[in-house]
């Protein structure tokens, strides 16, 4: 099956009003300046939009948004997981897939299937999915970790489910998977930071956070680092570290909000229970984009 998930995935955030409200017209900027700079594809509703903390109504109102906004110019993959299994079904077969080219799914958290219930899960969100499926592995969020054997299985049994999303930061993990996956599976990384020492063992790309705020720079290392342009693609890794690192000194979405805030992109508004960037968070994000800028 045809994969329309290479390169750099932005993982796209949700600009609110003060009123905490979702401000489409900031939304619609961001979505054009990330397209126009050269990412290939956008991710919507997943963990970086919040949308956890959002209403039914809210979630369909902004997909239908960021569809009507993206005009057919890159593809996009839709955050549709959860950890009731019989429920993610039910919630695929009542979704308007036009204008979708897969979905990201998230393994079942808090509720911590073993390896069997979590390949049953995926297996069912496959059979439902009338679009390719992308799997996420977070461990850190969901409180249990994909295994690389699980991950093969469901590469090779599931046509429907053509790649990872891995974001278990467990290297060891991911060379396991580069080495045994089947030709047409994906590996992307789910890690801004591993993304350059991941594509040097063949992961396709990335959906990545500082995308939202570099997206020219993201992706054009990694389509560098695609053609294994070590040359050009290192030195730009290197010099968005300090920036991918900082924003998750307290969490995602905080600080990629707060330095889309310092250009200008956003009000550094977030849904509670997540809370601003601490001052000295924002003066050191504050400090490195100007660094980077240099």
């Amino acid at each position: 099956m045809k994969n329309p998930f290479n390169g750099t995935g932005v993982a796209l955030v949700t600009p609110f009003r003060k009123q905490e409200t979702i401000d489409f017209s900031k939304l619609e900027a961001i979505i054009n300046n990330i397209i126009s700079n050269g990412v290939d594809y956008i991710v919507a509703l997943g963990t970086t939009s919040e949308a956890a903390t959002m209403t039914e109504t809210e979630r369909h109102a902004l997909q239908d948004f960021i569809i009507e906004t993206v005009a057919g110019r890159c593809p996009i993959m839709l955050g549709l997981g959860g950890n009731n299994t019989l429920a993610v079904r039910d919630a695929i077969a009542n979704t308007n897939f036009d204008g979708v080219s897969g979905i990201l799914s998230v393994a079942p958290y808090y509720n911590k299937p073993n390896q069997r219930g979590l390949a049953q899960h995926f297996k069912m969100v496959a059979e439902a999915s009338p679009v390719p499926v992308v799997i996420y592995n977070v461990p850190g969020r969901t409180g249990v970790n994909i295994q690389a054997e699980t991950t093969l299985q469901l590469a090779s049994e599931c046509q429907n489910i053509i790649g990872i999303k891995e974001a278990s930061g467990n290297i060891a993990q991911v060379m396991q998977i580069l080495r045994n996956k089947p030709d047409n599976f994906m590996v992307i990384s789910g890690d801004d930071a591993l993304t350059y020492p991941m594509m040097t063992m063949g992961a396709s790309g990335v959906i990545s956070v500082i995308a939202n705020a570099l997206p020219k720079e993201m992706s054009t290392m990694v389509r560098l680092a695609g053609k294994g342009d070590v040359k050009k693609s290192l030195p730009l890794h290197f010099k968005m570290l300090p920036l991918m690192n900082a924003i998750f000194d307290e969490g995602n979405p905080t600080g990629i909000k707060a330095l889309m805030e310092i250009q200008g992109q956003l009000n550094n508004v977030l849904r509670m229970p997540l809370v601003k960037a601490s001052k000295t968070l924002y003066n050191k994000l504050t400090s490195l984009y100007d660094e980077f800028n240099a």
